[in-house]
């Protein structure tokens, strides 16, 4: 369990800090808004015995108005990979990851590194035991939570510094040009090699400046434009 002077830190730390909106964050990692704004601020759901409702499964880093942090972030990034066609179960996730956490006293579990040996395990045949996932769907569950697990870089301590969000709505190739680092224009989308702003990038050349002209300012290949291009403007 962490210590009260790591949870200290954790407050205090930029990666912790409000920094996104649901709509930005939304578009960051190719979810819908709705989707997001659930997993982090519940919603509330009709039974037969009156309304009820649906915890969040993400802490947000501000509720009113609600802001996300770049832990956030990543959080949602992992929650992402069970976005498959055998469906996903809030409950079900809320109940694995209440299992996984007391089994190795791991806050937050979706945040650390841990998801990669055998946190991550636990994780995963619980939720698949919970909703009844034949073998060949924990197969393709596992497949997608190791594609997400891949775009994210931690820290010594475990913790995420770096994600490499996916350029499109599917599952994309291992490229990874594009990446979002606190430490980096202010938590915002950068291309990799150089730094610069996708959003800089986007607008200029809407503004009229042609993909050769920025690649000139800026030292980039056209490719990269074309790529930061493209994740800025995904539908």
């Amino acid at each position: 369990m962490a210590s009260r002077a790591g949870r200290t830190t954790a407050n205090t730390d930029l990666r912790n800090q409000p920094a996104y909106n649901l709509a930005e964050s939304a578009r960051y990692l190719r979810l819908p808004v709705a989707t997001l704004r659930t997993w982090t601020l519940g919603r509330v759901y009709p039974t037969a015995k009156g309304s009820r409702q649906f915890r969040p499964l993400i802490r947000p880093a501000r509720i009113q108005p609600p802001q996300l942090s770049f832990w956030n972030l990543i959080e949602a990034h992992v929650l992402r990979s069970f976005r498959s066609d055998h469906g996903v179960s809030l409950k079900a996730l809320r109940q694995a990851l209440d299992f996984a956490e007391k089994q190795l006293d791991i806050e937050r579990l979706l945040l650390r590194k841990e998801l990669c040996t055998d946190a991550g395990e636990l994780f995963l045949e619980r939720y698949g035991e919970l909703i009844s996932l034949s073998a060949s769907g924990q197969l393709a569950m596992r497949r997608l939570f190791e594609e997400h697990l891949k775009r994210v870089e931690w820290d010594d301590w475990s913790f995420p510094i770096r994600l490499y969000p996916f350029l499109s709505f599917g599952l994309s190739t291992d490229e990874r040009p594009i990446a979002i680092d606190p430490g980096i224009s202010f938590s915002r989308p950068v291309i990799v090699r150089l730094g610069v702003s996708t959003a800089v990038l986007a607008e200029r050349l809407d503004a009229g400046e042609t993909i050769e002209d920025l690649a000139a300012d800026y030292g980039l290949s056209e490719p990269e434009i074309e790529q930061a291009v493209l994740y800025e403007r995904a539908a």
